[in-house]
């Protein structure tokens, strides 16, 4: 379809992107920076994203970022982004977070369109802090629901681009440690520690996967942290897998990940961070899916291959059908993600050595 040309008369001169974190939805944010960059080449953006996240997309051209270490609490970041702000005032300042301690750092900035989520998604009390909101729009995956603040920013156009830069040095990485003529499997067996997540596969299930990707003629690569949890697993993986392993856990930076995920077939891993790392760079994702919904937190990109068990779950451990829970609704049961079997990720290795064949 061909757009209407959007010339830079239309966007404001200076525009400020907040999103502190997670990884997962900094890469989400990448395709609304890009669509202003296309739309609105004249506006100049700033983004205040978190130092993690800063590692994987803090070098666009062309974005002046600040970089809150968010573990330092939060009158230290708000002080930080004072001085860095001081005397600078922006035209349009879009709130993606609606965390109580992104509402706060976020008083730092001064502007005059502070534009925040609809009431249902403005939780935390957001509302208090801006003086517009996006259009309600119930059942987004969260990408889409960032691309409602650019539609109340006054561009209603998408460029679906992600170009996470690869600096030479990741690049040249991925190239050492993937020298193989098999197509090339990532596992990614954890997601992020957090109180009641319950997003881990069992372990042995990831061992019976990884031996049938390898029969399959995939080379296993196992991607992760640096927690002992996480060194855990790649342990028992290792030690079961009857083929090599390639064994990157804990061994790489951001982009590091990045270039090696760039250059594998596909990835196995729970609702992650390398997860949407993957998408971002369009390698296909078998997504493990069954404490939370695909639809809103999945890979945007390749969900043929995304595993969604979530409403088994919420059949199973709290009674109900999707459509009868808020959306974004998580199934807090540890067993909930053994309803995932290794049937069903073996239909999607299938499906994926297909395609690479």
């Amino acid at each position: 379809m061909t757009e209407p040309a959007v010339t830079a008369r239309q966007g404001p001169a200076r525009l400020c992107i907040f999103r502190l974190s997670a990884i997962g939805d900094a890469t989400h944010v990448l395709p609304v920076v890009r669509t202003i960059q296309r739309y609105w080449p004249e506006t100049t953006i700033t983004w205040v994203l978190g130092r993690t996240e800063a590692g994987l997309v803090g070098d666009l051209a062309g974005v002046t970022y600040r970089v809150m270490d968010k573990g330092r609490g939060i009158p230290h970041c708000w002080r930080r982004l004072h001085e860095a702000e001081r005397g600078r005032s922006h035209d349009v300042i879009l709130q993606l977070q609606s965390s109580l301690r992104a509402s706060l750092i976020a008083t730092a900035l001064r502007g005059r369109r502070r534009i925040g989520f609809d009431r249902d998604r403005a939780i935390n009390g957001q509302g208090l802090f801006v003086n517009e909101r996006i259009a309600a729009s119930p059942r987004q995956h969260v990408l889409d629901g960032f691309f409602g603040f650019l539609d109340k920013a006054g561009l209603p156009f998408r460029e679906l681009t992600w170009d996470i830069p690869l600096p030479s040095a990741a690049l040249a990485f991925a190239q050492k440690t993937i020298s193989t003529n098999k197509p090339v499997l990532a596992i990614s067996p954890c997601s992020s520690q957090r109180f009641r997540n319950f997003r881990d596969w069992p372990v042995s299930r990831f061992i019976a996967v990884a031996n049938h990707a390898s029969e399959c003629g995939f080379q296993v690569l196992l991607t992760g942290g640096a927690s002992a949890r996480e060194r855990d697993y790649a342990d028992a993986i290792r030690g079961g897998v009857r083929a090599p392993v390639v064994d990157l856990v804990g061994a790489t930076s951001l982009k590091e990940l990045a270039a090696v995920l760039a250059h594998c077939k596909g990835l196995i891993s729970p609702d992650s961070g390398p997860a949407h790392i993957a998408s971002a760079l369009d390698t296909p994702v078998i997504g493990l899916y069954a404490t939370s919904n695909p639809a809103r937190t999945g890979p945007y990109r390749h969900r043929e291959f995304v595993i969604d068990r979530y409403p088994d779950a919420l059949r199973r451990y709290r009674g109900c059908a999707v459509d009868a829970v808020p959306w974004g609704t998580r199934v807090r049961h540890p067993d909930a993600m053994e309803l995932i079997s290794v049937d069903d990720v073996y239909k999607k290795i299938d499906l994926l050595a297909s395609r690479s064949a």
